[in-house]
């Protein structure tokens, strides 16, 4: 295909996106669809059922490439490894249907916001639209730009102004309905999908398909009562995960169908304000917000008034947030990059919860609808459940590679049995039934379902110990993690912080520490003013609700709060505003109280808020802001800040103190100010330094043993926070994340000014002590062996360094990770990215933290927990209600368990498929198969109750120093397959060979069906008789030998044998004897087959189709099983499973690891002049160097 048409052909869907798809326009052919419909009736619909698991191939018969302009049928394909395909068709909108106004004017717009994608894509005059829906989200063809454009949002390019005035007065309701049609209803449908639907589904699942082509040959050969026990269990298994399906599709859609029937005050510009449903809203519509408290049914940004909101559907956090109006500014920029990362403070998210409205003298709260249906928020969430981020996870990868190479032994079975039956002059319907039986035999069907077992048994043991998965697949890849990213404040230290002092700053120098231990109130000030006023706190139900450093701050001044009442509008405050006054214990101030008139609300990302007051009574306006030191000194006026400012706030920082400044501004302006209008750049300037306000954090009780145990386990601990670097760096020592003997790097990163390229200097922090003995610190060095000396050190950074190194010194990325432990004063965006860098070495990492400004890093992360109180947040995939870090060893245990039952099950059932493969085989040399009742007593009684209970065994409690294998295709595991099916096959040759060496043993046509010692002979017709049918003839001939009556006990206990062997215990579960009901169930099995061997009951013999042998052959046979036990046994546990072992092997084959963080470490050992300390260095070339800056509205959003 030639490149431009290849380009037309060929596009992606929501580029750069976390759902990235590629996209292929093809047109149906009608004799190409006429060829495939005689190819289903022809082949009775395999070829129906192949296309149905194939959706490419379905697409690439019945159509040929052509544009995406022109194709009727699209192909999806996703861009991570899985390169999955769906199959879509493109359907049309036909807007002639609304009788619009203007529908003829062919150069007249029908929606009034001209850069509206939906403009753009409406055919004249035909009046249609081309749309795809992928995943819930509805695309619309571009004409313009020739390419699918997702529709149900505001276009991202609309300034500041443009909301205001292109959608402040409303829509039209013919603008609406246009929009209503082409956009969709704003609901988020997920439909209670039918019982026919899910069980149709499951029954094609290529494993029962498989299933019922096995049981039709077993069946067709005389194996009622087997096939018909395994239709049972198979029947059985349908019905479960049909029913789980069902009530999982049920809890969602009650999760979200009461957000579809809200009743809400929306306005048009011809129709005014009136109620209606929240389904009937469109993108740009005006939202009226009454004081009532309600769950907001979209996206919408706030443009009058202010509220504030509960996102701890968002977060798992549920502390009120403010949100602000968007500000009148008449430039052109997006009004995204307007409010940069600060955005969010004027969106309303859908799904969370609106429980207070701040109305303005103008008219009631109103906001613009951003985004409608699975667009929002609540949509984007819902979505991540419907079709969760595939995790390519090389254990299934693996699991597919070997049901391969089973399938090609079950191939080299199928010839066997061919030339044997050939041979032997057998019928040709005898012979390809043999050696499809012997085929499907290689290849055990429930290999993908006991996979998931111990999955399953893990979940619920984790929900028992209150942590919640809504992504399992993820269980068994937490139990590779060898890195975990913590939050500091409410993760590593406590939530709450108490107030210790503040140190007021006068004339450029720092005054006496106050303390607020010592009872005395803080005089009043501007210091005390801003405590009192800097938050974003209310009141609500009588209580003071918010942030808990807030709150701590406003309790430390004694004031009181109380919302604006209508006392105060007399003095030109507001009614919204809320009014804080001095309390009975505050020290006297000269002021009746203060009116907090707007907010500029924190943010991760500016690292500062600030608020306007006024003083009741008086016209005086201050400006108070409090932030991150660093940052609200840039806003100060030099001369305001002292001269031993870094040295003041590094002496509190090293002692791990959480340090916020404060600032003041005097502000000059009349009482006709639009205080909604006034830009945050314009106000927060020439500040003066109020002081230092301290505040201790204190580490969590569990945050020392937890690292102590993962440092234990060598699985390394790295801190991620928003807050100062100095105090970052204190928690990690204090919490022995870094080590008392470990030095500590600090890497400051400078961007280039001027001439000056960017720069990187390394210092050594001045109070590291260093210590000869040389001790390693397990927690960062994670190799095998103790890591010398040189090695010994930490790096730590903030967000802005960590910025400069990502896009001006990206070489040196690597180097820094592999010992970088501390990185402050990080944006949500970077937390994201940062995981991301870690994953690219090779990590398997594991964030754990609050799930407020850490939402994009848990989703990023293998495995992401979110401390929260809610019992499944969205904001990651696992949420603990453990308000502390216990909960991550607690889930590598499991994972690590679950990993390990994973393995053992897998192996259990390939030795399983193998050995009988091999015992049938034999059996097949001389033309015979094991009977009805032996296969269903392996299947049934044995093999699947060992699926079932040998994931019961419960993880170890202590985390080994070593992580379990991570692939199904290693030399371990493939050894222990090869070596258990030698050991099998010289057991079954042994026992096959040697039977025909014995005295009493006759050939099939003249058996004994009594003991030996009796002198009565009975034949083989005897027993036919007994039976009574000729197919039990048929089938009696097939089975009743010397041969099989010594395989069937040899294979049937080799199964027992096998399951004792392979149920691994320490150091990842508990030991098998701690599992009861496997442990009882191994010795019942065990039990009745040596019963069945001694037992000399005719009936039972004759029920089994067994004949009787002499008591010393049964011995033999016993004495075979103890030595395979004891071969088996040894070969797993001392050879296989020896950990030194395996090291040595590795060391003389000089094996090394492939993982990238493992090639830089030992590339770092060698390298005499790394760590660098004390010096610059320089950025070589700017323009080679290429970023793309971690943003955090993408972050968030996804």
């Amino acid at each position: 295909m030639e490149e431009k048409s290849w380009k037309d052909h060929h596009a992606l869907l929501n580029s750069k996106e976390e759902n990235e798809l590629e996209i292929f326009g093809y047109k149906t052919q009608g004799c190409r669809k006429a060829m495939c419909i005689a190819g289903y009736i022809f082949s009775c619909g395999v070829l129906l059922l192949l296309f149905y698991w194939k959706p490419a191939w379905d697409v690439w018969a019945n159509c040929i490439p052509c544009n995406l302009q022109e194709a009727d049928v699209i192909l999806l394909r996703t861009t991570d490894e899985s390169k999955k395909y769906t199959r879509k068709k493109v359907t049309w909108i036909d807007l002639s249907t609304l009788n619009l106004s203007f529908r003829d004017g062919s150069d007249s717009l029908l929606i009034a916001d001209k850069d509206s994608v939906i403009n753009r894509a409406i055919m004249k005059p035909e009046l249609k639209v081309r749309s795809i829906q992928v995943q819930k989200i509805r695309y619309i063809w571009d004409i313009s730009v020739k390419q699918f454009q997702k529709v149900g949002s505001l276009d991202d390019s609309n300034s500041c102004y443009d909301i205001h005035h292109k959608f402040g007065t409303g829509l039209t309701s013919e603008e609406q309905n246009i929009r209503r049609l082409v956009c969709g209803p704003n609901t988020i449908a997920v439909e209670i999908r039918p019982v026919w639907k899910l069980l149709f589904k499951e029954i094609l699942n290529p494993f029962y398909v498989f299933q019922t082509f096995t049981l039709t040959l077993w069946l067709s050969q005389g194996y009622i009562e087997y096939s018909v026990a395994i239709i049972i269990l198979s029947v059985i298994a349908i019905g479960l995960t049909v029913y789980d399906l069902r009530q999982q599709s049920v809890k969602l859609h009650d999760l979200v169908e009461e957000h579809n029937r809200i009743q809400v005050t929306a306005c048009t510009k011809d129709n005014g304000c009136k109620k209606l449903e929240s389904h009937y809203l469109v993108p740009g519509d005006i939202l009226i917000l009454d004081e009532k408290k309600h769950s907001l049914p979209c996206d919408a940004i706030l443009i009058d008034g202010g509220c504030v909101v509960d996102e701890g559907m968002l977060t798992g956090e549920s502390i009120p947030v403010t949100k602000t109006p968007l500000p009148h500014t008449e430039n052109s920029t997006s009004w995204k990059t307007h409010s940069a990362e600060d955005y969010r403070r004027h969106v309303l998210f859908c799904g969370t919860e609106i429980i207070q409205t701040k109305p303005t003298s103008k008219g009631p709260v109103r906001a613009v609808v951003l985004q409608t249906g699975f667009n929002t928020a609540k949509g984007d969430l819902v979505r991540s459940i419907l079709y969760p981020r595939p995790m390519n996870f090389k254990l299934y990868r693996d699991a597919f590679k070997f049901i391969i190479i089973l399938t090609l032994i079950g191939v080299l079975g199928l010839i066997y049995t061919v030339c044997v039956y050939m041979k032997h002059k057998q019928p040709v319907a005898d012979t390809v039934a043999m050696a499809l039986l012997l085929f499907t035999g290689s290849v055990p069907p429930t290999i993908p379902a006991a996979l998931t077992t111990g999955i399953v048994y893990a979940q619920r043991r984790l929900k028992k110990k209150k942590i919640f998965c809504i992504s399992p697949q993820r269980i068994n890849i937490c139990g590779q993690i060898n890195l975990v990213c913590f939050d500091k404040t409410g993760t590593l230290t406590e939530d709450g912080l108490d107030l210790w002092g503040v140190i007021p700053s006068e004339g450029n120098r720092f005054q006496n520490v106050h303390s607020f231990t010592s009872g005395t109130p803080l005089p009043w000030g501007p210091l005390c003013g801003a405590m009192a006023s800097c938050h974003s706190l209310i009141v609500l139900d009588e209580k003071i609700q918010g942030d808990p450093l807030d709150r701590k701050m406003f309790e430390g001044t004694c004031w009181e709060m109380e919302d604006s009442s209508t006392t105060h509008s007399e003095a030109g405050v507001p009614d919204t505003s809320i009014i804080i006054k001095p309390g009975s214990n505050a020290s006297d101030a000269p002021v009746d109280g203060i009116a907090i008139l707007h907010q500029f609300p924190f943010s991760s990302g500016l690292q500062r808020m600030s608020v306007i007051t006024q003083q009741i009574g008086k016209d005086q306006y201050d400006l108070y802001m409090k932030g991150a030191p660093e940052m609200v000194t840039n806003f100060c006026r030099p001369e305001t800040v002292p001269n031993d400012f870094v040295k003041e706030l590094k002496v509190y920082t090293t002692q791990g103190f959480r340090v916020i400044a404060l600032a003041h501004k005097t502000l000059h302006m009349g009482k006709d100010v639009e205080l909604q209008n006034l830009e945050r750049e314009e106000v927060e300037s020439d500040l003066t330094l109020l002081g230092l306000l301290i505040m201790e954090n204190r580490l969590k009780a569990e945050t020392k043993p937890v690292l102590e145990e993962l440092s234990a386990a060598r699985i390394r601990s790295v801190m991620i926070t928003g807050d100062n670097l100095q105090t970052a760096i204190t928690v990690a020592k204090n919490s022995e994340m870094i080590s008392k003997t470990s030095k500590v790097i600090i890497i400051e990163a400078s961007e280039p000014e001027g001439p000056t390229p960017a720069s990187i200097t390394w210092q050594l922090m001045e109070d590291s002590k260093q210590n000869a003995a040389g001790i390693s610190d397990t927690c960062v060095n994670i190799e095998e062996r103790i890591m010398p000396e040189s090695n010994n050190y930490h790096f730590a950074l903030n967000g802005k360094s960590y910025q400069v190194i990502v896009k001006h010194f990206k070489s040196l990325l690597p180097k820094i990770l592999v010992n970088g432990t501390v990185f402050a004063r990080m944006s949500p965006g970077q937390k994201s990215s940062l995981v991301e860098e870690f994953q690219k070495l090779n990590y398997y990492v594991g964030m754990c933290g609050d799930g407020a400004n850490d939402c994009g890093a848990l989703k990023m992360a293998h495995g992401g927990i979110s401390l929260s109180e809610q019992e499944a947040s969205v904001a990651s995939p696992f949420t603990s209600q453990m308000p502390n870090i216990e909960c991550v060893p607690e889930l590598i245990r499991e994972g690590r368990a679950a990993l390990v039952a994973s393995f053992a099950v897998f192996k259990f059932l390939t030795m399983y498929g193998l050995t009988q493969f091999i015992g049938t085989a034999l059996l097949y040399w001389q033309l015979q198969i094991f009977g009805n009742y032996q296969y269903l007593m392996q299947d049934v009684v044995i093999t699947l109750l060992v699926c079932l209970t040998i994931s019961l065994t419960q993880a170890y409690p202590k985390l080994a120093p070593y992580r379990p294998p991570g692939q199904l295709i290693s030399p371990p595991l493939l050894l222990s397959i090869v070596l258990h099916v030698c050991i099998t096959t010289i057991m079954l040759v042994c026992g096959f060979l040697f039977v025909k060496q014995q005295p009493w043993y006759v050939e099939m046509s003249n058996h004994r069906v009594h003991p030996p010692g009796n002198q009565s002979l009975s034949s083989v017709s005897t027993v036919l008789n007994r039976n009574g049918t000729a197919n039990g003839t048929a089938v009696f001939s097939r089975v009743l030998s010397y041969e099989d009556t010594t395989l069937w006990p040899l294979t049937t206990v080799n199964c027992i044998i096998l399951a004792f062997v392979f149920s691994k215990g320490k150091p990842f579960r508990k030991p098998i004897y701690t599992n009861y009901i496997f442990s009882v169930l191994l010795l019942i099995q065990l039990g009745i087959t040596m019963f069945l061997l001694f037992a000399d009951i005719s009936a039972v013999y004759k029920g089994m189709q067994l004949l009787y042998t002499p008591t010393i052959w049964r011995v033999y046979i016993l004495i075979m099983l103890f030595v395979t036990f004891c071969v088996s046994f040894f070969v797993e546990d001392v050879i296989l499973q020896n950990r030194h072992l395996w090291l040595l092997i590795k060391k003389c084959f000089q094996f090394r690891s492939q993982s990238q963080y493992r090639k830089w470490q030992r590339k770092l050992e060698q390298d005499p002049t790394w760590p660098p300390l004390k010096r610059k260095d320089f950025a070589e070339n700017r323009k080679t160097e290429i970023y793309i800056n971690p943003i955090y509205e993408h972050t968030e959003e996804n």
